[in-house]
C-alpha cells in the first residue's frame, strides 16, 4: 500500500482563526485560542495519523511587521514553516483586506502550491463570500479557495481532501502515534498562558512569559512550578491583584485545563518574576525557546 506523507503550513495575519483551524483538523487543542491578536508565538506542529497517511500541520503566529526581538522571533518560525512546506493553507478573515505594501506578499512569494481558506463566513451572504473568492483569486491565484467557519467545523472535510491531494508519496515523518512535537512542559506553559491573555487587558499578557521551573510525575499527582515572566515592576503588581486574588484565579483557571490535560490530579505553584524588557534581549529570547 502506498503511503502519503507532508508538512501543511497554516499561515496568515493574526486572529484570522490560524489555531482554531489546527486544533478542528487534528480533532484536539494543541493550540491556545484567545480573542486577543497575536496569541500564538511558536510554531506548534498538530500531526494527524491515518493507515495510508501522515499530515504534520503547522500553526503559525500571525503575520505582522516585527517591532521588537521576540516578533522577529515569531516571524522567522513563519519562515522556517515555509521552507519546509508542501502545501500552503492561507487563512483570512473574511473581513480582512489585503495590503499591497504588507510583509505578508514577500512572505508568500513562493512556488509552494497554496490553498486559499476564507474564514469565519458564519455572518457573510453569499454575494460577500462571491466578492472575497474573486478577490483572493486575482490577488494570489491560489490552486483553490473555500469559504469555511473553523469554529463551526463548517466546510472542513474539503481541506482534508484537498490536503491529500497535494501530499507526496513519503513514508511518515513521525512515529503514527505522535500527536505533536512538542513536550507536556511546553503546553502547560501555553494553557497558563492563555489564562493570562484571558484576564488581562492591553500590555499585560504581551509583556509575560511563562517558565515551568519544576514539573514532577507521582503517582497521584503532578506537582508544577511556574514561574511568570514580566517586563515591569507594575506589570508584576497588575498581575498578582490585590491580595494575590488575580494570580490566583489564573492559577485556578490553568489547574483545571492541566488537570484535563494530564488527566490526572495537579498541584500548581505560580511566581511572578520581573526581567527587564525580556522580549528584546537575545539571550532570554533563545532561553525560552525563541529562534534566532
Amino acid at each position: 500500500m502506498s503511503h502519503k506523507a507532508g508538512f501543511v503550513s497554516i499561515i496568515g495575519k493574526p486572529n484570522a482563526g490560524k489555531s482554531t483551524l489546527m486544533n478542528a483538523l487534528v480533532g484536539e487543542k494543541l493550540s491556545i485560542i484567545t480573542p486577543k491578536a497575536q496569541t500564538t508565538r511558536h510554531r506548534i506542529l498538530g500531526i494527524v495519523n491515518e493507515e495510508n497517511y501522515q499530515i504534520v500541520f503547522s500553526d503559525t503566529p500571525g503575520i505582522i511587521k516585527p517591532r521588537y526581538g521576540l516578533q522577529d522571533s515569531m516571524m522567522s518560525s513563519v519562515k522556517g514553516a515555509l521552507t519546509d512546506a508542501d502545501l500552503i493553507l492561507f487563512v483570512t478573515d473574511i473581513n480582512e483586506q489585503y495590503d499591497e505594501n504588507d510583509v505578508l506578499e514577500k512572505i508568500i512569494d513562493t512556488t509552494i502550491p497554496m490553498i486559499v481558506l476564507i474564514n469565519k463566513i458564519d455572518n457573510a451572504t453569499q454575494e460577500e463570500v462571491e466578492e472575497k473568492t474573486a478577490y483572493w483569486q486575482e490577488k494570489l491565484n491560489p490552486k483553490h479557495i473555500y469559504a469555511i467557519s473553523a469554529l463551526h467545523l463548517y466546510n472542513l472535510d474539503g481541506i482534508m481532501e484537498m490536503v491529500l491531494d497535494h501530499l507526496p508519496e513519503h513514508a511518515p515523518f513521525y512515529d503514527k502515534e505522535d500527536l505533536t512535537d512538542r513536550t507536556q512542559r511546553f503546553f502547560v506553559s501555553e494553557i497558563i498562558r492563555e489564562k493570562i491573555f484571558n484576564n488581562y487587558q492591553k500590555e499585560i499578557p504581551y509583556s509575560t512569559e511563562v517558565v515551568i521551573t519544576s514539573f514532577k510525575e507521582e503517582e497521584k499527582i503532578t506537582r508544577i512550578s511556574a514561574e511568570i515572566i514580566v517586563e515591569r515592576d507594575s506589570q508584576k503588581n497588575i498581575l498578582i491583584g490585590k491580595g494575590g486574588a488575580m494570580l490566583k484565579k489564573v492559577g485556578t483557571e490553568a489547574r483545571k485545563d492541566i488537570e484535563k490535560f494530564l488527566d490526572q490530579k495537579v498541584f500548581l505553584e505560580t511566581f511572578v518574576k520581573v526581567v527587564p524588557d525580556w522580549r528584546s534581549k537575545k539571550n532570554y529570547l533563545k532561553s525560552f525557546g525563541y529562534e534566532n
